[in-house]
């Protein structure tokens, strides 16, 4: 399986509020892409045609994530720092090495849940060290570009 690239992107733009008020914001993203160049035009093309008006990129970040696992009924995303344990056969010491995962939940229970259900079948020991919730509003992977039904 081939590693995705993921970059976070921030996306600042005129937001209207349920009251009908305008406010600046500014969303985060997180884009599949082979370079930040390719990171930003994927998230110019992916915000278009949800944002009316002018809308600027202003950060474009590497994002280490190993593993990413997805829950449509979730609308919020979990950072999950994951620790893989093995055991050093010649000296017998455990040794733990982190990995990041990104999780889709509605909560923070779930997304415990939805991690422990992704991880089943791993074959190596592991922990979860952390789960903390992240400002990312929605990812944008490859998958999901290729499956969308053509306009």
């Amino acid at each position: 399986m081939a590693m995705n690239n993921w970059y976070e992107c921030k996306v600042k733009f005129e937001k209207t509020l349920e009251a009908g008020t305008i406010k600046k914001v500014t969303e985060t993203y997180l884009v599949d892409a082979m370079s930040f160049t390719e990171a930003e035009n994927r998230i110019i093309e992916e915000m278009t045609p949800y944002i009316s008006g002018e809308f600027e990129v202003t950060a474009v970040k590497k994002e280490r994530v190993s593993e990413l696992f997805a829950d449509p009924e979730g609308d919020r995303w979990y950072r999950a720092k994951v620790m893989f344990i093995t055991l050093d056969e010649k000296s017998g010491v455990e040794k733990k090495s982190a990995s990041a995962m990104l999780v889709q939940a509605k909560n923070f229970q779930h997304a415990v849940k939805n991690l422990e259900d992704g991880m089943k079948g791993t074959m190596s020991d592991w922990e979860i060290n952390t789960i903390s919730e992240t400002a990312i509003l929605d990812v944008f992977g490859v998958v999901a570009k290729e499956t969308k039904p053509a306009e």
